[in-house]
């Protein structure tokens, strides 16, 4: 394909990156990404995909915008107070770029539409909050052979892993086992700084790109580990399962 004028105008400065060039941004302009969950950690990975050119976003939420939102979730704002989520998201990130289709989904993924949700995309970014939803997001790109971005934040700590079914090791091969209920912590009960936030989600945008674009070396094999108190950063390296139920081979 060939770039347009206003698109070699708009990506000019990623454009010039001598790793970059218009063979990435073509696969960009060419990919479908599903972002789940619109929240602190969607609204970085979704204002980055849309902003970098990504040609197809659907934004999957089903929750409305609450005031207790707002300091970390800055696609929201305060006159979409009781607004859907993903029709509030899109409204704005068509608005950043009109080259990029936003198809917003006002729906709670569950196990009943998980796998049609995710299916035909290049990349999934999984940005919801709990154990239950993240290994469904999973598995549902494990069976459908989805590249797929993890990550998680609380407090000042977040985490991101990367993951291409039956390459890499998945969610359940790097956790295969959910935390106690009464040992999670979570943003509701921890809290959270939406700057941590932030930067938890760029770092997922930054994968989601990578593995779409084929440049650089995304978090395969690793997970990142972020303590926002001293900016430490930490490299878990994790492996495939051959028993996980979610990507082990037949």
């Amino acid at each position: 394909m060939t770039l347009s004028e206003l698109e070699l105008e708009r990506y000019s400065r990623q454009l010039l990156m001598d790793e970059w060039g218009g063979q990435a941004q073509d696969r960009l302009r060419s990919a479908r990404a599903i972002v789940v969950g619109v929240g602190a950690l969607g609204s970085p990975v979704c204002t980055y995909l849309v902003a970098a050119g990504v040609g197809q976003v659907g934004v999957v939420d089903g929750d409305v915008v609450e005031l207790s939102n707002l300091h970390r979730q800055p696609l929201h704002l305060t006159p979409d107070l009781g607004a859907p989520k993903a029709d509030a998201a899109a409204a704005k990130l068509g608005l950043l770029n009109p080259e990029v289709v936003v198809e917003p989904y006002p729906a709670t993924l569950d196990a009943a539409n998980a796998e049609a949700i995710v299916m035909g995309a290049d990349v999934v970014v999984d940005c919801t909050d709990s154990f239950e939803s993240r290994y469904l997001v999973n598995d549902a790109c494990c069976a459908q052979g989805v590249a797929l971005v993890e990550a998680g934040v609380v407090a000042f700590e977040g985490l991101v892993l990367s993951i291409r079914p039956g390459e890499s090791a998945c969610y359940r091969c790097a956790f295969p086992v959910a935390p106690p209920v009464e040992g999670r912590r979570s943003c509701r009960e921890a809290g959270v700084l939406g700057a941590m936030a932030g930067i938890v989600g760029s770092v997922q945008a930054l994968e989601a790109l990578k593995l779409i674009s084929g440049v650089g070396r995304p978090l395969l094999d690793r997970i990142l580990q972020v303590d926002g108190h001293d900016m430490s950063q930490t490299l878990v390296r994790t492996g495939r399962r051959p028993d996980c139920p979610a990507c082990a081979p037949e």
